[in-house]
């Protein structure tokens, strides 16, 4: 089975509507992982943002992050519209039940993909955009098969028209990272969701004991040197 390379699907459809700017429904996870999407597409299309994230672990976090895309987009000087979906925890809760144990990565990410793919292709649907897709795909982290497989498959079920893509690609990702800088944007060090935020803790606090083992050890060398 040949892997397909999303972002040579993407490098069609950009050729194909070339002379054209038709209207984008872009899914936004955070404004970081934005950044690079809209300084790219912005070019090809009339974008609207959809930001719809009900994975966020509190409300606090979640205004910050939709604070941070509303100026983002400003600073960028885009006339783009932000659609603020709400903060909705129960429903990234109700998704997630069962699945609390997965590691980050695996089932329960794939779940919450879905739950927010599926709702940027209705809203693409109701709406009439003539395309959809998500920012998701930045990440190294981010499971860019399984994006880009759900949002076919939710455009489908929907009406609505999924854009491919691997936005890590073609130094996307680095790319996001120096635009965040410039902006002096929040850059959070987990996904959102309070599994993320625990794994993300769980490791910092093994990475600080594993560094203070390894000061303690050098003490100790140093000090029988004298001996």
């Amino acid at each position: 089975m040949n892997k397909i390379n999303y972002q040579k699907e993407l490098d069609k459809i950009l050729d194909k509507i070339k002379d054209t700017k038709p209207t984008l429904l872009l899914h936004s996870c955070c404004a970081p992982c934005s950044s690079y999407v809209l300084e790219y597409l912005s070019q090809y299309f009339d974008i609207t943002i959809d930001y719809y994230n009900p994975n966020i672990d509190s409300k606090e976090e979640y205004e910050k992050r939709v604070h941070e895309q509303q100026r983002l987009v400003k600073e960028m000087n885009l006339p783009i519209k932000v659609i603020d979906a709400g903060y909705d925890p129960q429903t990234f809760f109700d998704m997630a039940k069962g699945y609390e144990e997965e590691p980050e990565g695996g089932k329960r990410c794939y779940r919450c993909y879905k739950l927010r793919l599926d709702q940027a292709a209705a809203l693409a649907a109701r709406e009439e955009f003539d395309y959809f897709t998500t920012t998701l795909t930045i990440s190294p982290l981010k499971n860019a098969v399984w994006l880009n497989e759900l949002g076919t498959k939710a455009g489908e079920l929907s009406g609505a028209t999924f854009l491919s893509s691997d936005f890590k690609k073609k130094g996307g990702y680095q790319r996001s990272i120096q635009l965040s800088k410039e902006y002096d944007l929040y850059r959070q060090n987990f996904c959102g969701c309070i599994f993320s935020k625990r794994e993300s803790e769980r490791t910092h606090a093994q990475t600080k004991k594993h560094r203070k083992i390894i000061e303690n050890t050098k003490k100790v060398l140093a000090s029988t040197k004298n001996i």
